[in-house]
């Protein structure tokens, strides 16, 4: 199962694009999530771990698995569902576009994915609302 969500925002892709790489600050940009602290040092990059905590939720452990400029994943394991999230900016003539997604796969993530779109969906677009507000105001 994938989820998305999708804003254009007013500010350059390299403002974006610089709070997306500095997670351990999303917790100052979104209510959705508590507390993140790296695992490593130095720039984020394909390896780079990261525990995050949401509301509500224990915290996991989430794994850049792919990392290039304006695009980039990390993925966590929750029990045999592995969720894979996304960042995606795209220049555009008055800023950029920001694509978060969110992808379910392994045993049970259908049924999971049944019961949380609703509560995931809207954290997606929480989450894309912070990047906005942080980024236009920068």
């Amino acid at each position: 199962m994938r989820l998305e969500n999708e804003i254009d925002i007013a500010a350059p892709g390299e403002t974006v694009w610089a709070l997306t790489l500095d997670v351990e600050q999303w917790p100052d940009l979104t209510p959705t999530m508590t507390e993140i602290t790296r695992l490593d040092d130095g720039p984020l990059a394909v390896g780079s771990q990261a525990r995050v905590k949401q509301p509500a939720q224990r915290a996991r452990v989430w794994t850049v698995t792919r990392l290039e400029p304006n695009h980039y994943e990390w993925d966590a394991a929750m029990g045999p569902i592995r969720m894979r999230g996304g960042h995606h900016i795209t220049p555009t003539d008055t800023g950029c576009t920001n694509r978060l997604t969110l992808d379910l796969e392994g045993f049970g993530s259908g049924l999971f994915g049944l019961v949380a779109k609703r509560t995931l969906a809207k954290a997606l677009q929480t989450e894309n609302e912070g990047f906005k507000a942080a980024a236009e105001s920068a």
